[in-house]
C-alpha cells in the first residue's frame, strides 16, 4: 500500500476513486447546464486509518470505496431506499456551488476533514466539511452533510441486508 499523507492507499483504490471523480455526464440522460451537479465523490475519513469514498450519482447509484481495496458496490439495484437517498443528496448539491472551489486537484483528506467533490459539466468543485464543527449559519452545509448521512446511513442498512440474505441462504 502507498501512503498519502495519513492513509495508506492501494493502487486499485486510488484508480477507482479516479473512475468515478472523471466518470462521464454523456453516462446520464438529461439536459444539464453548466453548473448543473450530476455526481458527488465524498472522501470520508474513519477511525483506524480507514478512508471510504463514498460515490452517488443523479441516478441513484451510491457505492462505497475502501482505501485497502474493498468496495460495495450494486446496491442502489437491489434497494429503492438507497437509491432516493442518493438522488436527493445529488439533486440538491448544487446549493454548495458559491461554497465550493472549481478544482482540478484530488487530494486525499487530512486528518478528519471531508472531502466533497460536486461533478458538473463545467468541472470538477470542491468543499470541505468538518464534521462536528459545522456552523449553524452555514445552512446549505448542514443540510448537505444530513443527506450525505443519510445515504451512509442507507448503505449500511443495505450492507446488513445482504450480510443476513447471505447467512440464510448458506443454511
Amino acid at each position: 500500500m502507498a501512503t498519502t499523507d495519513r492513509y495508506p492507499v492501494t493502487q486499485k483504490y486510488l484508480m477507482t476513486r479516479s473512475q468515478a471523480l472523471n466518470f462521464p455526464i454523456s453516462f446520464f440522460q438529461g439536459d444539464f447546464k453548466k453548473n448543473d451537479v450530476y455526481g458527488v465523490v465524498i472522501d470520508i475519513p474513519m477511525p483506524n486509518n480507514v478512508l471510504t469514498s463514498m460515490v452517488c450519482f443523479i441516478n441513484g447509484a451510491a457505492n462505497l470505496y475502501f482505501n485497502n481495496g474493498n468496495e460495495y458496490t450494486g446496491a442502489s439495484q437491489k434497494y429503492r431506499n438507497l437509491v432516493q437517498a442518493a438522488h436527493n443528496l445529488v439533486a440538491n448539491a448544487g446549493i454548495l456551488l458559491p461554497k465550493s472551489e472549481k478544482t482540478t486537484k484530488f487530494d486525499i483528506p487530512r486528518g478528519k476533514t471531508h472531502n466533497l467533490y460536486l461533478l458538473t459539466k463545467g468541472g470538477i468543485y470542491k468543499v470541505e466539511f468538518q464534521p462536528g464543527i459545522i456552523p449553524t449559519e452555514e445552512t446549505e452545509k448542514r443540510t448537505i452533510y444530513v443527506l450525505y448521512q443519510r445515504v451512509l446511513n442507507e448503505l449500511r442498512s443495505c450492507q446488513l441486508k445482504d450480510i443476513a440474505e447471505q447467512r440464510k441462504g448458506n443454511k
